[in-house]
């Protein structure tokens, strides 16, 4: 039976489309009436406009029909998490502060995919100011429970098929815990890999531009059009775009690991995370063994903690100066802890960072590991949109900018999902694309169907 447009990968539509198939119009078409149905039970939408859409939608049929089309996206949506700036949709950052704020410009990832012929589906409910406040989006699989913070709508939209792709952001665990509890792919690029220009800006050595999407083949696609290439970019250039640096054959060496917070997750996720490496270590062409992590990196959640209050401190001074009977209460809260901290301590703590950066390289060279697998959250989300999450280990790969991928790999025992999570080494990332291929290859992982579940 023919898939409903809005079902499709990204991938999928455009070769329909390249092909003669479909139209942007009849895909667009399909999702508007699909978030028209979606949408008020979910909330993940902070600004959507059919007119924009189907407009846009419009003119990419035109050029495709006279030949000048020359993108690669082919009228393909996307969310943008509300951090993000848009030329024509208001970028309120979820704070009632910035109500009605537009910017009047795309930021630069916005523009690079609007370039190629991709349009901005609209923009997606984020927590205040990206860090811990949540918006309204539920959790897709069950209202009663939290989507995750920050990337809550990103995620949400994805998971039940109201975009193929959405941007997020993270800057502690805001895409990888998202994606796992919505149960879809969320990936954490090398730090500096996708600009942040006209992008909020929270903490300049913490803040990553993330993707989510359904399938593997849809990050890719996202994160090609996304980063930074060309010689502009000498040593990315040179990470990224030799293929002998990137290209890697089987066995792949993986490490197991539990970190020191493994004692307070959940007994049913740890349990289903150690059947899930025994299966895995079945597979030819797998080589695993459980490694203990470096105890320098213990120090990651506190070394964290202190770099992220200081600089929001820093940046939202404004904010808490002028407006601070509109700032949540753990925000403030945070940006007191902030205030609190002298700058000879927070620069003490930026090289922590960087020494912490460097002793996890050295973890992946003198253990010739490749990826190191561990879970994404504690379990499955909690019930209530304000609970508090239990620690994972997100802060540590944030902290030392290596890339990372949710894995949509669990169901808890309310039937929620929750994820595993590969990391590989910094600059490695179409090293973690050809783990994830060979992976779905032996049907180890597959493509994320959930939407039956939320019609």
């Amino acid at each position: 039976m023919e898939k409903e447009p809005y079902k499709l990968s990204a991938t999928e539509a455009i070769e329909k489309i390249k092909a003669g198939n479909l139209t942007s119009l009849e895909l667009i078409s399909s999702y508007v009436n699909h978030i028209k149905k979606t949408e008020p039970k979910i909330h993940a939408w902070a600004f959507f406009d059919e007119n924009i859409v189907l407009k846009r939608a419009k003119e990419i049929d035109h050029k495709i029909k006279e030949g000048t089309f020359k993108g690669k996206l082919f009228g393909i949506p996307f969310g943008v998490k509300d951090i993000y700036n848009t030329i024509d949709m208001p970028t309120e950052m979820g704070s009632p502060i910035w109500k009605d704020f537009t910017p009047g410009n795309d930021s630069r990832c916005v523009f690079y995919l609007k370039y190629e012929g991709g349009i901005v589906m609209g923009k997606t409910v984020t927590a205040e100011f990206a860090v811990h406040h949540p918006g309204p989006t539920v959790n897709p699989h069950n209202p009663e429970h939290t989507p995750g913070t920050s990337s809550s709508g990103s995620a949400a939209a994805v998971a039940t098929s109201m975009v193929p792709i959405a941007i997020g952001s993270q800057t502690a665990g805001s895409t990888i815990r998202p994606a796992s509890y919505c149960g879809v792919y969320g990936y954490k690029p090398t730090f500096g890999l996708i600009p942040r220009t006209g992008v909020l800006k929270t903490v300049d050595v913490l803040d990553h531009v993330t993707i989510f999407s359904r399938t593997i083949e849809d990050l890719k696609l996202a994160f090609d059009n996304m980063r930074v290439m060309g010689h502009n970019f000498p040593l990315i250039q040179e990470k990224l775009e030799d293929q002998s640096k990137q290209k890697k054959s089987p066995p792949w060496k993986i490490a197991f690991i539990k970190t020191h917070l493994w004692e307070t997750w959940e007994d049913y996720a740890k349990e289903a995370f150690i059947n899930f490496i025994n299966k895995l270590s079945k597979l030819e062409g797998i080589e695993i063994k459980e490694i203990n992590l470096p105890e320098e990196l213990k120090l990651a959640h506190e070394t964290h903690d202190l770099i992220y209050n200081k600089a929001l401190s820093y940046y939202y001074n404004p904010e808490y100066t002028r407006n601070r009977d509109q700032l949540s209460t753990v925000f403030k809260e945070m940006l007191e802890k902030g205030i609190k901290t002298s700058s000879e301590t927070y620069k003490e703590y930026l090289s922590k960072q960087q020494s912490l950066i460097q002793r996890l390289d050295e973890f992946f060279e003198e253990n010739n590991i490749d990826c190191i697998l561990t879970l994404s959250t504690a379990g499955e989300a909690q019930k209530g949109l304000h609970s508090i999450e239990k620690k994972d280990s997100c802060l540590i790969w944030t902290l030392c900018g290596v890339p990372t991928v949710n894995l949509p790999v669990f169901k808890g025992p309310n039937g929620l999902p929750f994820g595993a999570q590969a990391i590989f080494r910094k600059y490695k990332d179409y090293s973690l694309f050809n783990f994830l291929d060979f992976l779905k290859v032996k049907e180890f992982i597959q493509d994320v169907d959930y939407q039956s579940k939320n019609e």
